[in-house]
């Protein structure tokens, strides 16, 4: 309805133009010219989606009838036969080719039956001109300004699902080659490293601890190589993003712990909140980084909230480490004064920290 309104519009003012004196010329034509225009605006009822795909032309040229009916009725030289146009533009904006193609056979019938009827000049032909040729030239300026504003609108959003569709490729890519390197690779190396760190506490020769050290030094130069080309292959932001941060933090600590991340961590959380679990990821690292003890790390965003857990382990003698105790009571105080509750209980390999925080920082009310 929103596209045939202006079409409609200049149809009714040119069928109105038929007041103007000394009046149609046949009353029957005009009569006809009427009915038609009305079956035209029914046939916008019809259930086009059960009818055949070519009976659409059927619109257009009934109009076209319509139009001859009119120019009959008003007189050739009349000034009214400008609204020929509106069946050609309709097509050309909404049709096929071929049903343009079919309008234009039509046109030049109506100009052919035209040019045989009698010439008459009534006096209202310059005031009808004008008022046609205004309302045609407003027809055809608001119709090509809305499929321009429709193809921009277009264009637009197909631009939008490109780079959603590119970015959503790139995170599944990670994904798949973080879960492969993980399970295949990280693993491997890291299970090396121990080994190595072990085999190195069962010598006394200075030589062969420090050339085992610079090895396990080594392998924790990979993982971070490995980490770095897998995450960059993320579409990069402005800035550094918390998953790179996150990185960095975990890059400082040897052996490097395992991380994964799930969700859209740099894009879903607000930077407060950000701020709020990389502070206490540190405090928390800060226990395990102390004692080179591996440790697993899982940050999941979800919907409202993102989710950290670490598993630090194996630790069997940690919990009788002198101090040990009054830093964890510290990293439960700090997790508190933020808001976060933090969860630290024991599993078979060792120690996990659960804790949460919402993705959007709550609002806090200013009264005393």
């Amino acid at each position: 309805m929103a596209r045939a309104a202006p079409f409609a519009v200049v149809a009714v003012l040119a069928e109105a133009s038929l007041a103007f004196p000394p009046g149609p010329q046949s009353r029957s034509a005009a009569i006809v010219s009427v009915v038609l225009l009305l079956a035209v605006a029914a046939a916008f009822l019809l259930p086009w989606s059960r009818l055949p795909p070519w009976t659409s032309v059927l619109v257009p040229l009934v109009y076209t009838g319509s139009i001859l009916a009119l120019i009959l009725a008003a007189g050739a030289t009349s000034g009214v036969g400008i609204v020929i146009l509106i069946p050609l533009v309709w097509t050309a904006l909404f049709h096929r080719r071929w049903e343009s193609s079919c309008i234009v056979a039509a046109i030049v019938a109506v100009e052919v039956i035209i040019s045989l009827t009698p010439v008459a000049v009534p006096d209202s032909v310059v005031v009808r001109r004008v008022l046609l040729w205004a309302s045609l030239g407003a027809l055809i300026s608001v119709a090509a300004h809305g499929l321009r504003d429709r193809i921009r609108r277009s264009q637009e959003e197909s631009t939008r699902l490109q780079n959603r569709l590119r970015e959503l490729t790139v995170l599944e890519d990670r994904d798949r080659i973080a879960a492969e390197l993980r399970d295949k690779v990280i693993g491997r190396i890291m299970a090396a490293a121990l080994t190595l760190q072990s085999a190195a506490s069962l010598t006394t020769q200075g030589d062969v601890r420090r050339r085992v050290g610079a090895s396990v030094d080594d392998l924790d130069q990979a993982i971070r190589a490995i980490r770095d080309t897998v995450f960059g292959l993320e579409h990069k932001m402005q800035g550094r993003g918390l998953r790179q941060q996150i990185l960095d933090l975990c890059g400082e600590l040897s052996p490097v712990p395992e991380i994964s991340f799930s969700g859209p961590v740099d894009r879903a959380l607000h930077p407060s909140t950000g701020t709020q679990l990389l502070e206490i990821l540190r405090e928390a690292l800060s226990l395990i980084g102390q004692r080179a003890i591996p440790a697993r790390i899982g940050i999941a965003a979800g919907d409202e909230s993102c989710l950290t857990t670490i598993e630090a382990g194996p630790m069997p003698h940690i919990a009788e480490m002198k101090g040990y105790s009054q830093q964890i009571d510290g990293l439960r105080d700090s997790a508190t004064q933020a808001g976060v509750r933090i969860s630290i209980e024991p599993i078979p390999d060792g120690t996990r920290f659960t804790w949460r925080v919402p993705l959007i920082p709550p609002v806090r009310s200013d009264q005393s």
